[in-house]
């Protein structure tokens, strides 16, 4: 019986061999430690102000709500009589003298609103009618009255008349130089600081300005104005500072 014999493969057919090569590797740097670290602080910065702006929306928020009700929704369909101040004017960082002499922050009157007139300490007749209606409004509030402070900025060092006493009781009055209220409060074009009422609110905005030398009828109006911008601001605003 004849057959083929496998033979062993020779080194001709054997596979051919592979040099034997270095392993190549790739070193990636590390960052330094102050890297991480000025890395960390930068994200813990970014991260920081976005909260910041958050919780300052959060504060506007009912602020910004009760003036959009006021002015852009307008409830009853009333118009407006009192003239809107755009863009608000925050109150200055200014030194006054309180009726008994001491000297505080004009900042210090912040957390109410304010219903304020301006004159020098003499008072003639259009200060005289200016804080009549002052008083009048305020009390026309009735209960929502002790979220309003009605305010006397007098702009001399006069003494004050004493035929004024009992109008001012309940009111706050303070003595602002005239030139440095200009930083804050302006009238009308073709008008004196006396001839208005200006209205602040809480956070120390001036937000409104009356018309020059308001009437009765006229107080009347400003009245609704005013019942309407309590009822905005019921949610955010409480007497008291």
């Amino acid at each position: 019986m004849s057959g083929s014999n496998s033979s062993p493969p020779t080194a001709a057919h054997a596979l051919p061999a592979v040099a034997d090569e270095p392993l190549g590797l790739t070193v990636h740097s590390m960052p330094s430690p102050r890297q991480a670290l000025d890395a960390a602080a930068t994200r813990r910065t970014v991260t920081g102000r976005w909260k910041m702006i958050l919780v300052l929306l959060c504060c506007a928020a009912p602020v910004i709500a009760s003036y959009f009700t006021y002015y852009v929704i307008r409830p009853e369909g009333r118009s407006v009589y009192g003239e809107l101040i755009d863009p608000q004017r925050p109150m200055p960082n200014i030194q006054a003298t309180s009726a008994d002499g001491a000297t505080i922050p004009l900042q210090a009157l912040q957390g109410q609103w304010l219903l304020i007139a301006v004159a020098d300490a003499a008072c003639d007749s259009v200060c005289e009618q200016q804080l009549y209606l002052q008083r009048q409004l305020r009390e026309s509030l009735g209960r929502e009255k002790d979220r309003l402070d009605r305010v006397w900025i007098v702009s001399d060092a006069a003494p004050l008349p004493k035929r004024l006493e009992n109008g001012l009781r309940g009111a706050t009055v303070v003595r602002v130089p005239e030139a440095q209220l200009a930083q804050w409060l302006a009238p009308a074009a073709g008008h004196a600081l006396p001839d208005h009422l200006y209205l602040v609110d809480p956070m120390g905005h001036w937000m409104m300005r009356f018309p020059p030398r308001m009437d009765t009828a006229g107080a009347s109006r400003a009245k609704r104005d005013l019942d309407r911008l309590m009822r905005a601001s019921a949610s955010w605003d409480e007497p008291g500072r």
